[in-house]
């Protein structure tokens, strides 16, 4: 695609209004900018650990770099040498998972949280080596409250007290130093200890019709820096959710199972909310610089951009009624729909002043790249839809409001026809999205009835699918493509319905099934996903249409860098695995007992489910992909730059991306590790990023590179190439990744 600048300008304008505004902070706004970003290089691999780097965090000053390992040790590194300052031999029995420096404290207090399920601090001061000669110094603090692995760690700004810990066991922490340096106390036992400020033992959610029931093993957490009331939290479930501190009831013991609190805020995309995959989790939340966004990571996933103040215009929100609504019919009788609409999925955009003829060229040009892309048939398909994505992209998400009608609607049709063709994983829901809303502005239009129809196809919704493609064919009854486009629904349909009828004869009646057969690790895995793995990711078959009357849940934890232990050279995951079986219709705590799961013993799942009203969730703004992540539960996105401007996220093929948050366009990739990028912390002042993963090591880098450019090392051409590659490949993973692993 033709070269189109990023939406953070010139660099030299941007310079040059220090000569008239010495009111702006020039310099701390080109912490990060697009041009700085695509000179990014590997500038030093600092080393010292003897084990994975699974946390880097910078002191608030941006002197000091801290890091944790699967060695169990602390490293402190200095910023303006790149050198190891200390090493802190930590005491933990297994590894390090987060880290932190204590606000407010001349950075002499440090916090580490690890596998053990232990949160230790150490004071810097007591040190009395330098280097890797450091001996070990006792803890300052040992909380040993927490049952299961503590993976997250939280402090909050001008707060040098308190430190809050998120831990596999479901509960978030609060440890005040003022109160005591060790939980629990001497002669009591760790259900006494009332330290717990969210008790989540009873949060998971499967779906967001379904009660929350089970554990939330939390997996990321983060503090708004902004209002440091906010807490946001994410874990073994698809939904993120923002908590207002002060609405929270007082401290508690974890003697007694909790309901969990109400929440301000659940954020999920709406075509995860009703997977029911127990595997799909997030690894990572956050908050935006200026607290106005979180980042979401998901493993098997892509990464996902949200508003948090998004509830008082309800313009993102959803329920779980507008899933259904918004891949089904709805019939149209004189040109006004007989249903009322679901919630606007399109993100409203700020109006952007400039020359309104300019801006006219611009997209037209745009529009007719995204075009060429469409109709060029090639090898490289992928390649053609994902440069004809991105001029679409810079249109919708770049300066939307501005948009006349017309050219909204023809680039939303062009945007999903685009996704279908390459098909890359949820690239159907997005195109379900663009039709939905090019629906709205013209219901007239065949193409989004047309389109919606290939996408639900995709998807393996063939009933929906026909209604779609017979509407569009009302509409165009002359149109060769819309004829075929129902013809080929209904041999699809008909195949699946052949295909029902071959299975139901083929099949083993259920009395014999339950009478002695011993099903298979593949019969549990795979019976449900059949459909999905027929098309891009399909949605889970309905329970009702399975061949068991049990319900199984799936619990197999993986790790690269964690307690089970990696052989990278054969590529071979360790882990630990349970399996449950329970009847359908089964109370959830006769079912349930050592899982977890809570609720009443009284009613039945079905009534609980009749009885529970779901909640409104904010749904997203901006995807972002391109990498993988399934291989750990420790990866992190990350906002850049001093206003979060850009996003970056680690990857499994040991690289890590960069892309602009508005529009969601890949600027940079890099390889950051021999294996796996987990960790990405950028620099609070200056252009430098610190990054980490199954490597030993943590690299610096700066933008250093004499020409920039997309890939790494400023290579002047070709650098395409490579970049697509890796993406497919990293697509393909995503694709081929079972989801029951994650």
């Amino acid at each position: 695609m033709e070269s189109f600048g990023f939406h953070d300008g010139n660099i030299y304008d941007r310079l040059e209004t220090r000569r008239f505004d010495f009111r702006q902070d020039v310099n701390h706004s080109l912490k990060m900018h697009s041009s700085l970003i695509r000179r990014l290089s590997l500038e030093k691999v600092m080393e010292g650990h003897q084990g994975c780097v699974n946390a880097v965090a910078w002191n608030s000053k941006g002197s000091l770099l801290i890091s944790g390992s699967d060695d169990t040790r602390l490293n402190i590194w200095s910023h303006s040498s790149r050198t190891l300052l200390h090493s802190i031999d930590t005491g933990h029995s297994a590894n390090i998972f987060c880290t932190k420096f204590v606000p407010e404290t001349s950075d002499e207090l440090v916090v580490s949280g690890a596998g053990d399920a232990e949160v230790r601090l150490f004071n810097l001061s007591r040190l009395s080596g330098r280097g890797s000669d450091d001996n070990v110094i006792p803890p300052s603090a040992l909380y040993q409250c927490h049952t299961r692995r503590v993976k997250k760690l939280a402090v909050e700004v001008g707060n040098p007290n308190v430190v809050w810990s998120a831990s596999e066991d479901g509960t978030l922490r609060q440890h005040d130093f003022r109160e005591g340096t060790s939980c629990p106390p001497a002669g009591s036992s760790r259900q006494e200890c009332r330290n717990v400020l969210l008790d989540l033992r009873c949060g998971a959610k499967r779906s967001l019709s379904d009660p929350p029931k089970q554990i939330l093993a939390l997996k990321s957490f983060d503090i708004s820096s902004t209002r440091p009331h906010l807490l946001l939290v994410g874990g073994s479930d698809s939904f993120a959710r923002l908590y207002d501190r002060r609405m929270l009831p007082p401290l508690s013991s974890c003697q007694n199972r909790m309901s969990p609190p109400p929440c301000v805020n659940y954020f999920c995309p709406m075509h995860l909310s009703e997977r029911g995959r127990t595997s799909l989790h997030l690894t990572h939340v956050t908050f935006s610089p200026m607290g106005e966004e979180v980042l979401l990571s998901y493993s098997g996933e892509h990464v996902y951009l949200m508003d948090v103040n998004n509830a008082s215009r309800s313009a993102m929100q959803y329920t779980s009624g507008d899933v259904s609504k918004l891949m089904s019919f709805t019939p149209i009788l004189n040109g006004a729909e007989l249903q009322s609409p679901v919630s606007n999925i399109l993100p409203s955009c700020r109006t952007r002043k400039g020359n309104v003829a300019t801006m006219l060229e611009k997209r037209r040009k745009l529009i007719k790249i995204a075009e060429k892309y469409l109709e060029e048939k090639s090898l490289e398909e992928a390649t053609n839809c994902f440069y004809g994505i991105e001029a679409c992209n810079e249109i919708l998400d770049g300066c939307c409001r501005d948009i006349e009608p017309t050219l909204k609607h023809g680039c939303l049709c062009l945007r999903a026809a685009l996704l279908l063709k390459r098909k890359w994983k949820n690239d159907a829901h997005m195109a379900i999205r663009d039709c939905y809303n090019a629906q709205r502005i013209d219901n007239s239009s065949f193409q989004a009835l047309c389109h919606m129809s290939e996408a639900l196809s995709q998807l393996g919704k063939h009933k929906d699918a026909l209604d779609f493609a017979i509407a569009a064919q009302h509409l165009a009854p002359s149109n060769s493509k819309v004829a075929e486009r129902v013809e080929n629904v209904k041999k699809d349909l008909a195949a699946v319905e052949a295909e029902k009828i071959n299975k139901a004869n083929d099949g083993v009646p259920r009395s014999e099934l339950r009478g002695g057969r011993i099903l298979s690790l593949s019969d549990i895995l795979y019976r449900s996903e059949a459909n999905s793995d027929a098309s891009q990711d399909g949605p889970r078959s309905e329970r009702e249409d399975s061949d068991y009357d049990e319900e199984v849940e799936l619990d197999f934890e993986t790790s690269i860098s964690g307690d089970e232990g990696h052989d990278v050279e054969s590529n071979i995951l360790h882990g630990s695995l349970n399996v449950r079986f329970h009847r359908r219709g089964d109370s959830p705590r006769e079912s349930a007992g050592a899982n977890g799961t809570c609720g009443s013993p009284s009613s039945s799942s079905q009534n609980d489910r009749i009885s529970y009203q779901p909640e409104a969730v904010i749904d997203m703004k901006q995807r972002y992909v391109g990498h993988c992540n399934v291989g750990t539960d420790i990866k992190q996105a990350s906002f850049l730059g001093q206003k979060g401007e850009y996003v970056a996220s680690g990857s499994d093929d040991g690289r890590w991306f960069i892309w602009e948050k508005q529009t969601g366009r890949l600027i940079k990739m890099l390889l950051g590790d021999d294996a796996v990028v987990n960790c990405i912390q950028c620099h609070p002042f200056d252009s430098v990023v610190a990054t980490s993963g199954i490597d030993n090591t943590i690299k610096i880098w700066t933008p250093s590179a004499p020409v920039p450019s997309i890939v790494a090392g400023g290579a002047e051409q070709p650098e395409t190439a490579d970049v697509l590659v890796a993406m497919e490949n990293n697509q393909h993973k995503l694709c081929r990744n079972r989801e029951a692993f994650l």
